[in-house]
Parts: structure tokens; C-alpha cells; sequence
């Protein structure tokens, strides 16, 4: 393979030009995974190396979207979403919507959207993804995958600019949309919160405040009575002192974090706090999470 293929996908025409027959390149070394696209058959095609093989085709002004746009910047999706070995490409109207093997063509209108790099790809942005995705995703999926656009790390990497959008301008861009989904996306916009860390704590949270109960504080840190500093609750009723922690699969699979997870819930209960603890399980079945949760702040009410 000449030096200028090896290691990444390249279209025929491009391998015609450097010598390479049509016989060498239907090897068995090599996958097609697009029409005139190749590339090693022993790479991992994940979702990114396959948007980069199709990037090698794609015409000018086509861009990555959808739920594909939606992966490329990190949402967490649900399971049955996230799987997918074929991509979304859209176009700008009138031109038509790209078609092809394992491509999933879209013709849209961007209105006041606008393309954007994302991992060196051309990509749908962040608050255009989530008005897409509105036309697809049940309400609390996409509350989930908003808390995600607009989270502020409290530890951000370096070059990380996150949020990917700011609440207010993804709150604004849902009240302007028109057409398919934008009920649903106003709805969702109004639930987004910031803080939220994880898909698990989106969907405990939305639980909660949708059964009735009060907003409450996420991820913030908890101090005992002389003002120092115990560690991170996930989710806080800071004047009721209950605290509700999701034990998520770290806890499963790393047993220093299940130690390290143990000794700071048993600091928050030496402090006088109820913990309030959610599992995968109850994710599935978020009703009688609720219910512990409403049990534990009618607890606290009555003992003050």
C-alpha cells in the first residue's frame, strides 16, 4: 500500500492515481464500507472512523447530523439509539439529501443554524442537534441529552469549550423553532438543567421534579459542621439534608471507587444526612425511587 493510504481511509480514484489497481483494492485487506471509499478491513470502525471513511466522499456543504452529530459531540443517548453502523448526512434544501450504503440522507433548512467543526468533521451544531433530535427522542432522553449541550465541568480539560451552548441560547433557539418536534424541544428546554454530570443523575432529576418534588442541587460539595469539606453529593435537598447518590457501573468494576464511593456516604450520614441511594434497576422503573425519595424528606419534615 503506498505511504500516502496507509494508516486511514482513501477514496479509489485517489488509489487509481498512486498505481493501484481495481483488482488490489477489492483485496481481502481492505473494506468498502461506502461506495469509493477504503479502507484497512482490520480497523475498528467505530462511529468516528466511519464518519472520517464518508468524509472522504462527502460533497461541499454536506455536514454530519442527527443522532450522528449527536454522538460526535459526547450526548448520551439510549442504547437503542446509539447503536447504529450507518450515518446522517444532511444538505442544505433544495439540494437533494445525500443517498448511499449506510447513509441516512436528510435535505433541511438550518434557518439560524450553522455548521461547525467537531473532531476535525463537519457537524451539525449543538443547539440544531438537539431540535433534531426532538423529532426522535422521548421527552426525558432529550432533557438528558440537554443537560449534557449545556454542562460546565468543574474540572474542565484543557481546549475543552464547554458548555457546547449556553442554556439560554439553547432555551432561545427552541422557542424560535418551527415544524416537527418543537413542542417537544420547548418542553425539553425548559427541563434543562446545568450540573448534571451523567445520563442517570438527567433522568433521576427529571424523576423527581416531574413526581412533584422539589428542584434540588447537583453535584455540590458538602461540608460537615466545622465547615470542612467531605466530598461531592450527586444530587442535594440541602435544607432537608437528603442526599440522593446514583451508584453508577464504576461501582460494579472498580473497587477502590466502590471504596473510596462507601466512605464518603458514610461521612455524610456521621453528619446527620439521609442518603437516598438509585441503582441501574431503577432507571427502568424511576416510579418508586420517587417515592423513597418523597419518604425521606417527609421523614425529615416531621423530625424538625
Amino acid at each position: 500500500m503506498p505511504d500516502p493510504l496507509a494508516g486511514g481511509p482513501f477514496v479509489v480514484r485517489a488509489g487509481r492515481d498512486l498505481g493501484l489497481s481495481d483488482k488490489r483494492m477489492r483485496g481481502a485487506d481492505l473494506a468498502s464500507p461506502f461506495r469509493g471509499v477504503r479502507t484497512a478491513r482490520a480497523q475498528d470502525l467505530d462511529l468516528l472512523a466511519l464518519c472520517r471513511a464518508y468524509a472522504a466522499v462527502m460533497r461541499q456543504g454536506d455536514l454530519f447530523s442527527h443522532t450522528t452529530a449527536a454522538l460526535l459531540w459526547g450526548c448520551p443517548l439510549p442504547r437503542r439509539v446509539a447503536q447504529q453502523d450507518s450515518v446522517h448526512v444532511s444538505t442544505r434544501a433544495p439540494t437533494r439529501a445525500p443517498t448511499g450504503r449506510r447513509v441516512i440522507g436528510h435535505s433541511i433548512t438550518l434557518r439560524d443554524g450553522f455548521v461547525v467543526e467537531q473532531l476535525g468533521l463537519p457537524v451539525a451544531d449543538p443547539a440544531t442537534v438537539f431540535l433534531q433530535l426532538a423529532t426522535t427522542l422521548r421527552l426525558e432522553d432529550l432533557v438528558a441529552v440537554g443537560d449534557h449541550l449545556v454542562h460546565v465541568p468543574r474540572y474542565p480539560s484543557a481546549g475543552d469549550p464547554r458548555p457546547w451552548v449556553e442554556l439560554d441560547e439553547l432555551r432561545a433557539r427552541a422557542e424560535r423553532a418551527e415544524g416537527r418536534g418543537c413542542r417537544r424541544a420547548r418542553q425539553a428546554a425548559a427541563l434543562v438543567h446545568v450540573g448534571a454530570e451523567s445520563r442517570p443523575e438527567s433522568l433521576v432529576r427529571l424523576a423527581l421534579v416531574q413526581g412533584g418534588l422539589p428542584e434540588l442541587e447537583l453535584n455540590p460539595d458538602v461540608l460537615d459542621r466545622n465547615g470542612r469539606f467531605i466530598g461531592r453529593a450527586d444530587m442535594l435537598y440541602r435544607a432537608a439534608r437528603v442526599i440522593v447518590e446514583y451508584d453508577g457501573e464504576q461501582h460494579r468494576t472498580d473497587d477502590a471507587q466502590y471504596d473510596r464511593d462507601a466512605a464518603r456516604l458514610e461521612a455524610f450520614q456521621a453528619e446527620g444526612h439521609l442518603v437516598v441511594r438509585a441503582r441501574k434497576g431503577d432507571l427502568a422503573r424511576l416510579g418508586p425511587l420517587v417515592a423513597r425519595v418523597r419518604a425521606a424528606l417527609h421523614a425529615r419534615m416531621r423530625t424538625r
